[in-house]
């Protein structure tokens, strides 16, 4: 896909930076899995996010694991922009997933506190600055979505532990939870190997005195904490999706050797009919 240039500058001007209004408004989206973000900018290193100069004044951030940030965005630029890159997106969401924030920018700013009613205080808003935010706003809206779907694969797998406790019967479907099982480790993947919740932004290494406002918004969003969170859950639902299916496995092994019993008692009683009845006749 190749953006119109009334549509974006790429990567143009590294230290240019929209319009400073008294508040920036910032929204983030998740659109899949993965965003191929080849093409998007004039640097082959392929680095991410990519850097959208929108014409209106906006600004965009996408990054390669799906989700996208605008900082001050014209709606309609901002909508033509989605339906370009979803058109990019791996394993697509039916509903993009949101978060919005606003950014309040004060020259003054104590960039080491707390936001207030949730509106982050920024001295300026000059490209790194809003690159800091939206690496901070992309991971938190991916963590938002991996902490629901887990959720969900708990409400799943409960049904099964408390038919397992009251009946002590295990599921027949090895197939399902195999699969489940599948799907937390690939969802530990991609947590742990695209988004890298720990790494902190390239931007950084450039700027090195954003350090304390990245630090301020990772903690203000709790990044480490929520991504510890979902190892842990993704620990124990292994755990019991594979108890499960070790249960169900010992359950077939079970029934195939009383099976082959049954068969051999058979056979054995055959021989001795057939010995019998040539006793009898003999």
């Amino acid at each position: 896909m190749t953006l119109s240039p009334t549509t974006a500058r790429i990567e143009g001007h590294k230290n240019s930076a929209p319009t400073e209004p008294t508040v920036v408004q910032v929204t983030a989206h998740l659109l899949g899995g993965s965003i191929d973000i080849r093409g998007l900018s004039l640097d082959d290193r392929l680095t991410s996010p990519v850097v959208i100069h929108l014409s209106r004044g906006g600004i965009a951030f996408v990054f390669r694991y799906g989700a996208v940030v605008f900082c001050n965005a014209d709606p309609e630029e901002k909508s033509t922009l989605l339906a370009s890159l979803a058109l990019r997106a791996r394993e697509r969401l039916e509903t993009p997933e949101t978060e919005e924030t606003s950014l309040k920018v004060q020259p003054e700013a104590d960039e080491s506190g707390a936001a207030l009613s949730g509106v982050i205080s920024l001295r300026d808003a000059s490209q790194e600055r809003l690159q800091i935010v939206a690496h901070v706003l992309a991971k938190s809206i991916v963590l938002a979505h991996y902490e629901a779907r887990i959720s969900s694969v708990f409400d799943q797998v409960e049904p099964l532990a408390e038919r397992l406790m009251r009946t002590g019967r295990t599921p027949d479907d090895t197939r399902t939870l195999l699969q489940k099982i599948g799907y937390l480790l690939l969802t530990q993947q991609r947590v742990v190997g695209r988004v890298e919740v720990d790494e902190k932004p390239d931007v950084l290494w450039d700027h090195p005195e954003l350090e304390r406002l990245h630090a301020r918004l990772e903690d203000e969003y709790e990044l480490r904490e929520r991504s510890r969170a979902i190892d842990r859950k993704l620990d124990l639902l292994q755990d019991q999706l594979a108890t499960l299916a070790d249960l169900v496995q010992e359950k077939r092994s079970t029934r195939l050797e009383w099976l082959v019993i049954a068969l051999i008692v058979i056979e054995v009683a055959l021989s001795a009919y057939e010995a019998f009845r040539q006793f009898v006749t003999g």
